[in-house]
């Protein structure tokens, strides 16, 4: 018989990982306050990911043009992946390696956000993407596990998350997730607020 670790071990896992990645805390805080300021300019947010990877960046798209905790104005933000019409004709007709790039060549703008989420930092759908996204004049941002990887060296910058299992990566993608909609929420009320105060 099969004798299985004890499921109270995935909880220390995800324990020791989060303990590591509060070090990482500043950069969800820059990337809040980056996106709150290209999104309040008219700009939007592009984000994809695979599997478990594009429900987290649908998650994050979802909190951006609805809310995360307090009502705000909706912003601009697309996960590629949604799209099934788009995602599989694409897929069909120009290959797998090119789902997410098409589309960032369409709907990318210079200046505007690409945000791409990895647990492995290898998927060449992504790295097509991030390919694209420069070219069209984008800062990529690229939310992966452990380092290094070629997404990482692909993009402006990125958050690694060191961890054992692609399951705890995808865990602490989602409390990365939270944090940069924190850091985002606060900065686009700080903004709100010196508008209503009369300064810039």
């Amino acid at each position: 018989m099969t004798v299985h670790p004890p499921v109270t071990g995935h909880c220390d896992e995800l324990q020791d990982a989060l303990t590591a990645f509060r070090a990482s805390a500043h950069i969800t805080e820059r990337w809040g306050e980056r996106l709150a300021a290209v999104l309040t300019g008219g700009g939007r947010l592009l984000a994809a990911g695979n599997g478990g990877s594009a429900a987290q960046a649908q998650h994050l798209t979802a909190e951006l043009v609805g809310r995360y905790r307090d009502d705000r104005p909706a912003f601009s933000a697309l996960a590629l992946h949604a799209d099934t019409s788009s995602t599989t004709a694409i897929a069909n007709d120009y290959g797998v390696d090119e789902v997410f790039a098409r589309q960032v060549r369409a709907h990318g703008r210079p200046g505007d956000l690409l945000m791409l989420l990895s647990t492995s930092g290898a998927s060449a759908n992504l790295l097509s993407a991030a390919d694209a996204a420069r070219a069209a004049g984008m800062r990529v941002w690229a939310l992966t596990g452990p380092a290094p990887n070629p997404l990482m060296a692909g993009s402006d910058e990125s958050l690694c998350v060191e961890a054992p299992t692609g399951a705890t990566v995808q865990e602490l993608h989602l409390v990365a997730v939270h944090m940069v909609c924190a850091a985002f929420d606060a900065a686009v009320e700080r903004g709100a607020r010196r508008d209503g105060d009369g300064r810039r």
